[in-house]
Parts: structure tokens; C-alpha cells; sequence
């Protein structure tokens, strides 16, 4: 009965999950995260970025890899929490955003400038 069968991506739609194209990759890797920790990983070809909450490791491996011009040799990702803040002016507090991160690892030989 083909004519009440739901497509799989009309489906997966349903559930929340989104699929990006290649052309939506603008969308995953938000800023490189300019830290000191991540200075100093920069030495060992690991790289941080900041990157969207609902993007996965295949489309962050992706994205590195389109405007960057590196293959990844493999991403991890990580939660970053929220936290709460005191303003010092008005002594009220507030909540950070949080979000995520990627370690982006490479190559030995490979390297991203980030300006």
C-alpha cells in the first residue's frame, strides 16, 4: 500500500532530524575558538571550532574539509555547559548560552590558518 506509506524523508523530518546538503555546510562550523587551551593543542594539529547543535561529526568532517581544504583524520565533540553570571552593574544574574565544540585532528603535515 504505497499510496499511505510515509517517505523516509518526510519521516525523519517528523522526528526533528534535518539532513544538510553540501551546500548547507556554511551552517556547521560556526567560529574557530580562539582559547588558550586551544592555542596550545594547535601545535599537536588539533584544531577547535565552534559548531552547530545539531550538527555530527560526518558534517563537521565535511565542512573542515570544504573550506579548509584538509581531510580530517577524526573529530570529537564536545558539550559546552551553561553557566550562570552575575552582572556586576546590576548585581542580577544571567545564564551564558553554552553550545558546542569540535576537536578537528590532522595530519602531520597538514595545517589550517586561521586568521
Amino acid at each position: 500500500m504505497a499510496l499511505f506509506k510515509k517517505s523516509e524523508k518526510k519521516a525523519n523530518e517528523a522526528k526533528g532530524e534535518v539532513r544538510m546538503s553540501s551546500a548547507d555546510l556554511s551552517h556547521v562550523l560556526l567560529r574557530p575558538r580562539i582559547t588558550e587551551k586551544a592555542s596550545l593543542s594547535q601545535a599537536m594539529n588539533v584544531y577547535v571550532f565552534d559548531v552547530s547543535a545539531k550538527a555530527t561529526k560526518t558534517q563537521i568532517a565535511e565542512a573542515v574539509h570544504k573550506f579548509y581544504n584538509v581531510r580530517p583524520r577524526k573529530v570529537t565533540v564536545a558539550a559546552v555547559p551553561r553557566k550562570e553570571k552575575r552582572n556586576m552593574r546590576t548585581g542580577r544574574t544571567g545564564v551564558t548560552k553554552g553550545g558546542r565544540k569540535a576537536y578537528v585532528y590532522l595530519k602531520k603535515d597538514e595545517i589550517i590558518t586561521l586568521a
